[in-house]
């Protein structure tokens, strides 16, 4: 007589049947319809670049009057580098600096800047490179827009998005805050500051 072998199944407490779930199973694995995958991180904002728009990217600009603001800004044009001037040394350093409103500004990726533009001199002239930035700038209040230099027009060419972009989502901060990061190494509150002294011929 042949000796049977016996067959252990072994089956789940909790499924008598031995059909226990599947736990690759598509339903208990896919994302959950409208999940942000930022959901329940708050992105902290360290670093805010000072520069105008990329030619690639499409841009907007705060609509809010107190989200941007003149100021007297020294540009290192070699280094590509924009300092700002604290307004008691502006009559010490008559001629150095320019004029130049600071936008904040914002691009597809969620990257927040502040974008320099250049103020009509005392006398109202004003180069077409200027003028066209500013009219990006006012028009990227109300719509996503690209700039692009176009050095033959001796101005900026200014192109608007055609699609359904959306609204920008803004940083919770404030503006004074926003300048702070922006020129926390680049503020000239004194004579003795390095790019004074560089421009003066004393190093």
């Amino acid at each position: 007589m042949s000796q049977m072998k016996r067959q252990t199944i072994s089956v789940a407490p909790d499924d008598p049947t031995g059909n226990a779930p599947d736990p690759f199973d598509l339903s208990n694995l896919r994302l959950p319809q409208g999940f942000a995958e930022t959901a329940g991180v708050k992105k902290l904002l360290k670093t805010v670049p000072v520069h105008k728009p990329n030619q690639q990217d499409f841009v907007r600009v705060h609509p809010s009057v107190e989200f941007r603001e003149n100021f007297p800004v020294i540009e290192l044009k070699d280094e590509r580098e924009e300092y700002v001037v604290s307004s008691d040394l502006v009559p010490e350093l008559v001629g150095e600096f320019a004029s130049k409103t600071l936008f904040t500004a914002i691009n597809r990726q969620g990257v927040v800047f502040l974008w320099p533009v250049r103020l009509p001199d005392p006398d109202g002239r004003q180069m077409e490179w200027h003028r066209s930035a500013r009219e990006a700038a006012e028009l990227a209040m109300a719509q996503w827009v690209r700039v692009r230099a176009n050095r033959s027009l001796g101005a900026y060419e200014i192109f608007v998005a055609e699609g359904a972009m959306g609204e920008p989502v803004w940083p919770e901060t404030t503006y004074q805050d926003l300048v702070r990061l922006a020129f926390r190494d680049r503020l000239i509150a004194t004579l003795d500051h390095p790019v004074i002294k560089r421009l003066r011929g004393l190093t």
